[in-house]
């Protein structure tokens, strides 16, 4: 074991507020933990790893320890052969009080691999039925969440749990998002199949400065980088990338961004009060042709929106073609599966569930909707849905 003891202080955060510590790990090695104790009634240091070939892995402050070994690895970490050389302790100095903070860290290298641990699987679900919603040119409307968590990063769910938790709301698919990695990724398309509902493949790419995901098989995305390079990143791959809960308190969006991305979270769970109009108003000044989604941000049962809270609707040919219908604009939100509707039918608009609420088109004209199931004409632009105090129920791109 390697023990190495550090103080941060307020001077440094400003300066660099990522720190590598180096440790060396000799040949031969096959499992990698490193455990972080510092006072967290003080301050919040962040975690992860890099090896001599590039990232290993990310928790932030969700864990104070983690392994990585050649066939397993903690959550938010690879697992795969451990390169002898030079290692690296990543320490983000998120909360770093006026005085400072000590810290330790005990690093050990080991030529055998550890058990691992195993979570239980969770039983298998029904799912309630899909709502009538016409197709449009032979295509689909599902409904999904672009943004929820697992305990690969810090999230409380295995993928499983999380994939029966959604699908049993209704969900046709999820976007899993966990915080600077990819850890997740290899498990998603076999679970998802297992559990009737595609998981699809994102990052959230954490700042303290602002949050975004970058949606798609593409690879790590570096969060040390400036925005643009994640930007750039997601472009060269084939993914995408949204701003995430842009007003989202302590994690509103402060980046600099020279090309702004198209895509934004509008609608996130944290709009507590859906009379409060800030985020419209975001949306518009943000981008002349925003493509807004919403997202529950899911973490935890009881602490963030459920799966689906709010759901977006796409418009594609099939689960697999759900970002591809994205950039091409095909959105809708609703503040639930099951709540009222506002889709868009070619050159009309239908009012599902609506009877009572006022349809606001683009330039502020209002109409208030007569009946469950309800045809109206559409015009460019972005629609939505609110009851008779501007409480936002529904939206349409």
């Amino acid at each position: 074991m390697t023990v190495i003891r550090g103080h941060c202080s307020l001077d440094d955060r400003l300066e660099r507020i990522l720190r590598e510590v180096p440790f060396e790990v000799p040949a031969g090695t096959r499992a990698v933990t490193v455990k972080l104790r510092f006072d967290r009634s003080l301050g919040v240091l962040d975690l992860g790893c890099g090896s001599p070939a590039g990232f290993r892995g990310w928790s932030g402050g969700a864990r104070d320890e983690y392994t990585i070994t050649e066939e397993w690895a903690t959550p938010g970490y690879l697992p795969g052969p451990l390169e002898d050389g030079t290692w690296q302790v990543w320490l983000r100095l998120h909360r770093v009080p006026p005085q400072g903070l000590d810290y330790t860290l005990e690093i050990t290298t080991g030529t055998a691999v550890p058990p691992q641990p195993l979570a239980d699987e969770p039983p298998h679900g029904g799912r309630p039925p899909r709502r009538d919603i016409p197709d449009v040119d032979g295509l689909h409307w599902f409904a999904g969440d672009f943004h929820a968590h697992t305990l690969h990063s810090d999230g409380s769910l295995t993928i499983p749990e999380l994939a029966e938790l959604a699908a049993g709301r209704g969900l046709d698919f999820l976007t899993v998002t966990d915080h600077n990695t990819t850890s997740h990724h290899p498990w998603l398309a076999g679970v998802g199949k297992d559990r009737g509902i595609a998981l699809l493949p994102g990052q959230e790419v954490t700042t303290d400065r602002g949050h975004a995901n970058v949606f798609g098989d593409v690879g790590w995305v570096d969060f040390r980088e400036p925005v643009d390079s994640w930007v750039r990143h997601a472009a060269r791959e084939g993914g995408l990338i949204s701003i995430n809960h842009p007003l989202g308190g302590d994690c509103a969006w402060l980046q600099p961004v020279a090309e702004r991305p198209r895509i934004a979270e509008v609608w996130h769970s944290g709009w507590f009060d859906r009379r409060w109009g800030a985020p419209l108003a975001w949306a518009d000044a943000w981008h002349p042709d925003l493509v807004a989604i919403g997202a529950s941000d899911f973490h935890i049962v009881g602490n963030d929106g459920l799966p689906g809270q709010p759901t977006t609707w796409v418009l594609a040919e099939d689960t697999g073609a759900i970002f591809e219908a994205v950039a091409a604009g095909r959105t809708a939100i609703s503040a639930g599966p099951g709540e009222p509707l506002l889709l868009r039918l070619g050159g009309e608009l239908l009012a599902l569930d609506a009877d009572g609420l006022i349809l606001v088109r683009p330039g502020g004209d209002r109409q208030v909707i007569r009946g469950e199931r309800v045809l109206v004409p559409a015009r460019e632009g972005r629609h939505r849905l609110e009851t008779h105090e501007n409480e936002v129920m529904a939206i349409c791109g």
